[in-house]
């Protein structure tokens, strides 16, 4: 089994430590009615929409999502909020290394023997959830999770539905499918990039992922017989019988969205399977991007 199998399948366990690390850590995580930007890059970035999608339709303070490199200055923060797994990312320690002073600054991360611990005013670590695999998956749903709970978003049926994702086979004739669009509403719009980008990164697949609304406006020419469309969270009405009708296969996420993204990365792992590839080592791909100075 690859690192990033065992991983993945370490889900649930993860998220219940994540949820409980909420709880302890409260003090850490932003407060109600603060004004908030979330930012990471790669995964981290898509767990960042989020995280901003939930927290401001959960009335608790305007919340925007950014990667590391395209944080606006000039705008103003209570608080920052910056997911890096690995605490070594270039641009998200020089966009902490610019707040400094001037914004208050939370990390979460997975290892606390990094530079972004002395980076940051607050600091949250999941080091249960650390991977040895470059491509990301407990690290992220897990920083997420932490963040849900916080926001008294989570609870045990979202562990259950893993647990569920985890266990039950994938749609027959998913595997085969030679492009892959997964579509969104609100926070699931985050989760949906993050399940094209597993499938790019483990299987070099063909991959899209759009606001299920935008669907029809354009990327469903795309849709063909061969083709799979994902849909993470309550589908638009007609969505499903549009993508039916088109000859393509037509996937309803009937899980959390979350258990649905896990259920998406155990498709990139098949799929990575089934082409000979190795998940473990994507191709062009490092665990963290460190730039030269």
């Amino acid at each position: 089994m690859t690192h990033v199998e065992n991983e993945l399948n370490s889900q649930p366990e993860c998220w219940i430590r994540a949820a409980e690390q909420a709880e302890r850590q409260r003090g850490a995580l932003p407060e109600a009615g603060e004004r908030v930007a979330v930012v990471g890059c790669g995964t981290s970035y898509f767990m960042a929409q989020a995280v901003a999608a939930l927290r401001e339709g959960a009335g608790q303070g305007e919340t925007d999502a950014f990667a590391a490199s395209e944080f606006p200055y000039a705008r103003s923060y209570d608080r920052v909020v910056a997911l890096t797994r690995s605490g070594t990312t270039t641009e998200v320690l020089e966009l902490l290394g610019r707040l400094h002073g001037r914004t208050r600054t939370t990390a979460v991360t997975a290892d606390p023997g990094t530079p972004v611990v002395a980076a940051v005013d607050d600091l949250v670590v999941l080091d249960f959830a650390d991977e040895r695999s470059v491509v990301q998956t407990r690290f992220a749903t897990s920083a997420l999770t932490l963040l849900r709970a916080h926001l008294g978003l989570h609870g045990d049926a979202v562990v259950a539905d893993a647990r569920t994702a985890l266990r039950d086979p994938l749609p027959e004739g998913l595997v085969a499918c030679t492009q892959f669009t997964f579509l969104g509403r609100g926070w699931t719009v985050g989760l949906a990039n993050e399940a094209g980008l597993k499938m790019r990164e483990a299987s070099l697949s063909w991959t899209e992922a759009y606001p299920a609304m935008e669907y029809r406006h354009g990327p469903i020419s795309v849709t063909s017989e061969g083709t799979a469309t994902w849909m993470l969270g309550p589908a638009p009405e007609g969505l499903a019988g549009q993508v039916r009708a088109t000859g393509g296969l037509w996937i309803e996420g009937d899980l959390d969205p979350l258990a649905e993204l896990v259920r998406a990365q155990r498709l990139a792992v098949a799929v990575a399977a089934a082409r000979g590839l190795d998940p473990d080592r994507p191709r062009h791909l490092t665990r963290s991007v460190i730039l030269a100075p």
